[in-house]
């Protein structure tokens, strides 16, 4: 394994108002950080992450907080194992939650619409949106995926099984939706039929300008 830096991030921020705390957490997950302890997390070294984390460190500020953002440019060998192990870690965990949700709840979903036989162009734009949602989270998984962790295939090839079942599913709806446009009836005589309460209204009037 070829060494690298790492940006290590120490903080503190006042524990009231509590959101303060959860927003910054949140914020320093969403890039990818890894937490070695409360409050201590550490990045790769990457000209976007340190940008990322320099306005986070703004943030801190400005709550009342500090911090010390410190580069690492060389770590003991077995030490970087357990950081990089650690990102892997991480990644894989969120490739497991995206594999979970296309086996069981994506995948359940498709069969229960199926058995009710609910094969309408509403519900697969609806599937589909969810599956595009699936995507966009893996992709954001794979731009934290740093060290290429091992479940990053399966659950690609989770997310294309999911394709696969929604593309059935959208052929059942279309063929459906032809079968139920071929049985609608059509006029025989070629002529535009009035709504039965344009026609009164016709033969109304008729009958007014004979009186008249």
């Amino acid at each position: 394994m070829d060494s690298q830096s790492y940006i290590l991030l120490i903080y503190q921020v006042p524990s009231q108002p509590s959101a303060a705390r959860v927003g910054v957490w949140r914020e320093l997950k969403r890039t990818g950080a890894l937490y070695l302890q409360q409050s201590v997390c550490i990045l790769p070294h990457r000209e976007p992450l340190l940008a990322v984390l320099e306005k986070i460190a703004e943030r801190i500020t400005e709550l009342g907080g500090n911090y010390h953002l410190l580069p690492l440019t060389t770590l003991p060998p077995e030490e970087e194992t357990k950081i990089v192990d650690g990102f892997i870690a991480q990644s894989n965990l969120q490739y497991d939650e995206i594999i979970e949700n296309c086996d069981i709840n994506f995948t359940k979903e498709i069969e229960f619409e199926t058995f009710r036989q609910n094969f309408t162009y509403a519900e697969a734009e609806e599937i589909r949106q969810e599956l595009d949602k699936i995507r966009r989270w893996y992709d954001r998984a794979v731009e934290r995926d740093w060290f290429g962790a091992a479940r990053r295939e399966e659950a690609l090839q989770s997310i294309e099984r999911c394709e696969k079942l929604l593309e059935e599913f959208e052929e059942k709806v279309f063929l459906k939706q032809e079968a139920d446009e071929s049985h609608k009836p059509y006029p025989q005589d070629g002529k535009k039929h009035l709504h039965p309460r344009r026609t009164e209204r016709r033969s109304h009037t008729n009958e007014t300008t004979q009186n008249s």
